[in-house]
């Protein structure tokens, strides 16, 4: 059972008094239990309680148990205890699958020689380092603002660049807007640099050769990527071609890599919910935030059906109303709501706004079009 006496490594009951009237404090295994009465607003009484039970080394969240509210704090720990064999097992599946996406980009014939599924290495470690690099921003970030983040998580798919890409997983709650920014830009502004990086070693690689079988047959399914500004301008800088005039040649698979980390890049910035984009804008305006997000199905719903009956790609199309879909459910779970709620400073402000018009040049309206 419990008593009012708190427990030795949590605040006292006399310095919660003031928005929380505490009748038992207890503790339950890691757990901190404390039963009693808001005396302010939920967002009120978080704002207030959060500060005490973090320099405890505690997050807290305000729940009810057979109708009696309590604040239950569990010890917050940003470590890594021993091998994360999850994460592990599936940065292992993505390489793997990376591979088999990267062999048909290189078109080697896996079935004649498995062990040839090695010599599309230079594909999948430029999709696996952008994609890394965006996620380990935004962990390198959380850790300095000492917020609870696992490791990065590999989603491997069957799909033409073989991935769905990584996230990270992040607990308890966002301390001001200041971590909130910092955690949100610090993926894209690295993932960039990671990208423009990749795009430049592929373009100097030069392109690559496709067997004489492939351009003659008449059952080819033929790939186009609709190459963002950023990339475009990425080439012209270097002096070199995404596109040949002779079809016995193609884009290196690398910068294909390049092209992934701009498409996620972009994605990722939509300003809505909790995306990137979501975190810096709501970083920026504050509960103003959700006007803009509001928007953005409608954005994308259209955009949909520009591509649709203007440009006849389908399934751009289909891309575009998938990703209208994600917004309107993103934007109704609601955007990450940081404790110490203060404006941000100019300088952030105005790397945002730079990081989102970045975002801008990795768009381009057909990302990618399948020919038949």
């Amino acid at each position: 059972m419990g008593s009012n006496a708190p427990p030795a490594d949590g605040p006292s009951p006399e310095r919660l008094r003031g928005v929380f009237r505490v009748y038992e404090a207890r503790r339950e295994g890691d757990q901190l239990v404390y039963f009693g009465e808001p005396l302010v607003a939920q967002d009120q009484l978080m704002d207030a309680v959060w500060p005490l039970f973090r320099e405890h080394g505690y997050e807290v969240q305000l729940s009810t148990r057979t109708g009696e509210y309590v604040l239950v704090a569990e010890p917050s720990d940003t470590s890594i205890d021993g091998i994360p064999w999850t994460n592990v097992l599936l940065f292992v599946l993505t390489a793997l699958s990376t591979l088999y996406a990267g062999a048909a980009w290189y078109h080697i014939d896996v079935a004649a020689d498995p062990l040839a599924l090695l010599e599309a290495w230079p594909f999948a470690a430029a999709v696996i380092g952008v994609l890394l690099t965006h996620e380990l921003g935004h962990y390198v970030m959380t850790r300095y603002h000492g917020v609870e983040a696992s490791l990065p998580y590999f989603i491997p798919m069957p799909t033409l660049i073989g991935t769905m890409g990584a996230v990270i997983r992040m607990k308890g709650h966002m301390p001001d807007r200041e971590a909130l920014f910092d955690i949100g830009v610090a993926g894209p502004i690295a993932g960039l640099v990671a990208t423009v990086a990749v795009t430049a070693i592929g373009l100097a690689m030069g392109p690559i050769d496709v067997p004489p079988g492939l351009v003659d047959n008449p059952n080819t399914i033929q790939i186009e990527f609709g190459y963002p500004p950023l990339l475009t301008l990425i080439a012209s800088i270097m002096g070199e071609q995404v596109s040949y005039a002779d079809p016995t040649k193609a884009i290196n698979p690398v910068v294909i890599g390049g092209w992934v980390g701009m498409f996620v890049t972009f994605l990722n910035l939509i300003p809505v919910g909790q995306l990137d984009g979501g975190h810096i804008v709501r970083a920026i305006l504050g509960e103003h935030q959700e006007r803009i997000a509001a928007l953005v199905p409608v954005a994308l719903f259209g955009l949909a059906a520009y591509v649709f009956y203007v440009k006849q790609v389908s399934n751009a199309s289909v891309l575009w109303v998938f990703w209208g879909l994600l917004a309107t459910w993103v934007a109704y779970v609601g955007p990450a709501t940081p404790i110490d709620d203060d404006g941000l400073d100019t300088r952030r402000k105005l790397v945002g706004l730079l990081t989102l018009v970045f975002g801008v040049l990795c768009f381009t309206p057909v990302p990618i079009e399948i020919i038949t």
